[in-house]
């Protein structure tokens, strides 16, 4: 099973490994910095041994990544990966905008579900079913995200439960959310954010997270 160095250190972007097995295109390390698609977070970008990763998934705890026909790795063979720093903390940051978002709207609307999330690079989105307009909604929502980003407080990021590798993030006195993404350290790094509302449907409402930074 391949080692997550992302979740032991999300800020390392350049990785010495060694390739675990191939079938094909298809190869596995034996540790890793690229984040695959789960969650609703999508994966990072970049290259393990010079190569381009054209796409990452989970089989169940494994990782697997796809690279070029072309690319001629063996097992055993050691190789550098490297991940575009900017799209992840962009992640990174967006990830944990949406989970503030999603535990407030919990608590001021107990009655809302989450029914999709979706974390890009330019934006964030949570869907919620629920019966009417979130406008009237957004700018308490905004001051209270607002309030606990410009506190600066820490983010915890563990296991809840290792073999399983389930994890959870937690501020003291706030939250303590299962959640397997990457994290900042402090709500501080996430800074200024937009809410926009969206109506996706009958009865669905959606909350898109901008950087403004």
């Amino acid at each position: 099973m391949t080692r997550k160095v992302f979740w032991e250190d999300p800020y390392q972007t350049t990785h010495r490994t060694l390739v675990a097995s191939v079938d094909g295109v298809d190869i596995t390390v034996q540790s890793t910095i690229y984040y695959a698609f789960s969650g609703g977070q999508e994966s990072d970008q970049g290259t393990i041994g010079g190569y381009p990763v054209l796409s990452a998934r989970k089989e169940g705890l494994e990782l697997v990544y796809t690279l070029p026909e072309s690319h001629g790795l063996s097992t055993g063979e050691p190789v550098q990966m490297d991940i575009d720093w900017n799209r992840r903390y962009r992640l990174m940051r967006l990830h944990f905008a949406a989970e503030l978002v999603l535990e407030l709207v919990y608590r001021s609307l107990g009655g809302a579900g989450k029914v999709g999330a979706h974390i890009a690079q330019e934006k964030a989105r949570i869907d919620f079913a629920w019966p009417e307009s979130l406008t009237p909604w957004l700018p308490a929502l905004s001051a209270e995200t607002h309030r606990i980003i410009e506190a600066n407080l820490e983010i915890r990021s563990a296991f809840e439960d290792a073999p399983t590798e389930r994890r959870y993030w937690e501020i003291d006195g706030f939250a303590r959310v299962p959640c397997g993404g990457t994290h900042p350290r402090r709500t501080g790094e996430v800074g200024p954010i937009r809410l926009r509302r969206n109506n996706i449907g009958r009865a669905k409402e959606r909350v898109e997270i901008y950087l403004e930074t």
